[in-house]
């Protein structure tokens, strides 16, 4: 049990409710919750007290939950006062714990000593943070199955399968001398072709579970009055965005977070691009190519009527080069032009070609299916967990790293590298789980957590 200083924090949310709950802990929770409740019940055992302050003041009664050393959330001594959930009821509850010789807690720090005891890695720790985030349903099933540590275990597995290699292969070079050349052994090179295979395959789940935490970030783009308010308000299936046949009605960008096959998206309406002397239009073409610089992907609308127009070529070849684009040929329930998929700039990689009504909703369904593919969802996300972008970076690391070692043993060249190539590789996977840690990393994690959690 750590011997820090003993903590104390509403746990429940900061509003109106019918229960709320004060969490302490440390070495003197239950010292210092004996004086506001006197007798403690045993431990795991619920039990109703009145709730009073140094000067013997009722504040509350409810139940008291008392947790034993290492047996807690923490794994330290832990108590639980669990009232009236009103702000001001509460407020005067912690109050009075903390008078009685608690601090307060930092946003993250119950889930930090959690940590710190090895009540659960880092890795299942972000995992609470992440389910408590969860905007849509498939994000916080994977964010339970994080947190019940299916992602560790597969991180562990490959940092057993690295370690297991490294071993081998400094004990190859230590009887280098022998007349045995263990390196040559076509074993070790299957081995280390299953690790590279099996990384890939954790690094592509992780990418699904970052995406289902993180979403996708899709811009509308085009010029004024080619349908992307009403595209936006189709995808979210509300009035999010006013309408009009008048050119230049969004005058600011529109964010709606929207959820397709349980995928979140983050949808952003923008002002059409066009020349303007309108101060305030002006304005909003500028936020509209920062929302485009900040964007994984551009839908560019036109108007299916018109066709593809020399201005929408300029403004299309002006978007960020390194933006995938699809453009939406919108309006096709009013356009006699037959359907096209040629490229306008050249660059077919880069672009595809949608025909949709957003209006009448003709072709949604089929923009909805390629936005989840292109997100990496196409397929259902159950059995996903959640995961978060320096997840995705370690793991990258770990892969170049050992994709160097894979080369220098196929190789033979400074083959005394492919050791410490599988050490670092190692090393990457110890940040994902905390067993390699900086006191920074843990800071920016933990800082961000909520109070009391």
């Amino acid at each position: 049990m750590s011997e820090r200083d003993t903590i104390a924090a509403v746990a429940t949310a900061p509003a109106r409710g019918a229960v709320g709950m004060v969490r302490i802990s440390g070495a003197r929770a239950h010292a210092i919750a004996e004086q506001i409740v006197g007798s403690l019940p045993r431990a795991r055992v619920a039990s109703v007290r009145s709730f009073k302050d140094h000067q013997g003041q009722i504040i509350d009664s409810g139940l008291v939950l008392r947790f034993d050393a290492p047996h807690s959330f923490t794994g330290e001594n832990v108590v639980e006062l669990q009232g009236h959930g009103g702000p001001v009821v509460l407020q005067l509850l912690l109050d009075a714990v903390c008078q009685a010789g608690a601090r307060r807690a930092k946003p993250g720090e119950f889930s930090e000593r959690a940590f710190l005891n090895d009540r659960l890695d880092l890795a299942q720790a972000e995992a609470i943070a992440d389910l408590i985030d969860a905007s849509t349903r498939d994000a916080a099933r994977a964010a339970v199955r994080s947190l019940d540590g299916e992602f560790s275990a597969r991180v562990n597995n490959l940092a057993r399968e690295i370690l297991d290699l490294r071993v081998f292969v400094e004990g190859a070079l230590d009887f280098s001398d022998e007349d045995i050349d263990w390196l040559s052994d076509d074993r070790l090179h299957q081995r280390v072709h299953e690790l590279a295979q099996n990384l890939q395959n954790l690094l592509t789940a992780a990418g699904r579970g970052r995406r289902l935490r993180d979403g996708l970030t899709v811009t509308l783009t085009g010029q004024p009055n080619v349908g992307k308010s009403t595209l936006l308000n189709r995808l979210a299936g509300t009035d999010a965005a006013i309408v009009t046949d008048i050119p230049g009605t969004t005058r600011d960008i529109l964010r709606e977070n929207i959820e397709i096959d349980g995928m979140p998206i983050t949808v952003i309406d923008t002002a059409g691009l066009r020349p303007s002397n309108d101060p305030v239009e002006q304005e909003g073409i500028r936020r509209a190519h920062n929302a485009l610089n900040q964007a994984e992907l551009a839908l560019f609308l036109i108007d299916a009527r018109a066709g593809f127009t020399d201005q929408d070529r300029a403004l299309l070849t002006a978007l960020p080069p390194a933006l995938p684009v699809w453009i939406i040929h919108n309006k096709i329930d009013l356009s006699q032009k037959t359907q096209t998929q040629a490229n306008p700039t050249g660059d077919a990689a880069r672009e595809q070609h949608l025909h949709i009504s957003a209006k009448a909703g003709h072709g949604i369904a089929d923009l909805q299916q390629k936005l989840c593919a292109f997100a990496g969802l196409a397929h259902n996300s159950e059995g996903s967990f959640s995961a978060r972008a320096r997840h995705v970076q370690a793991l990258q690391r770990c892969q170049k790293e050992v994709a160097q070692a894979q080369k220098r043993l196929q190789e033979k060249a400074h083959v005394e590298l492919a050791a410490e190539d599988l050490r670092h590789a190692h090393d990457a996977l110890g940040e994902i789980t905390g067993k390699i840690k900086s006191d920074d990393l843990l800071g920016e994690i933990f800082s961000r957590f909520c109070i009391g959690k």
